[in-house]
């Protein structure tokens, strides 16, 4: 039987690689290729595959994004996340979502044909290193009140707005936001920022 593959990542070279490689394997089938998450979301409708292979970061909507939609709209088909990091709450986000694979970019391009059979024979799978990675990353540093803040203001917002939408004085969220800026040795609140984000903390 033949398991039929939707593949959705923004790079066009990674994109025909990994087709590439899914059609040598003589039980796979590449019934539809995405650039970005709409077109995966309405080509996964139109074509109907059994497994979709989705890039975590692309344009319109994301990986998560994707997978939850197929998971309301495609029930029967299985989804793979394929992403560079394993920050822990990506990975939980990817597994609520409805995913029922979590592959690193790097792997061979057999795992990837490997875990497309496992989860269209309804096993889950996460890669070893993103699973490491995401067990062993450093816990959050900062209070719940603290990360409210960070979130609010962001990377540029006007001190006196995020008074106004946290309920604090000016001086206050100065405070706060000098003290987060230290806590994560950040030069700036926009790097601050950054790092809360990219480590899941906001």
């Amino acid at each position: 039987m033949t398991i039929r593959v939707l593949l959705a990542e923004d790079d066009e070279l990674i994109r025909e690689a990994l087709a590439g490689l899914l059609e040598r394997e003589p039980d796979l089938e590449v019934v539809a290729t995405a650039a970005d998450g709409r077109q995966a979301i309405d080509r996964a409708l139109l074509h109907r595959p059994d497994v979709a292979v989705v890039d975590l970061q692309m344009p319109a909507v994301d990986g998560i994004g994707v997978i939850t939609e197929l998971a309301r709209q495609l029930p029967a088909c299985a989804g793979v996340i394929l992403t560079g990091h394993g920050r822990p709450h990506v990975l939980r986000q990817a597994l609520t979502s409805g995913a029922r694979g979590f592959l690193a970019k790097g792997a061979p391009g057999t795992a990837l044909a490997d875990v497309v059979r496992r989860v269209h024979a309804g096993q889950r799978y996460v890669d070893p290193i993103l699973a490491a990675d995401a067990l062993t990353a450093p816990p959050s540093p900062l209070t719940p009140r603290e990360a409210e803040v960070l979130k609010v203001a962001r990377e540029d917002r006007s001190i006196r707005e995020v008074a106004r939408a946290v309920f604090l004085s000016p001086g206050t969220v100065r405070n706060y936001l000098s003290a987060i800026t230290q806590k994560l040795g950040a030069e700036s609140r926009a790097e601050a920022y950054r790092i809360a984000r990219d480590n899941g903390w906001i």
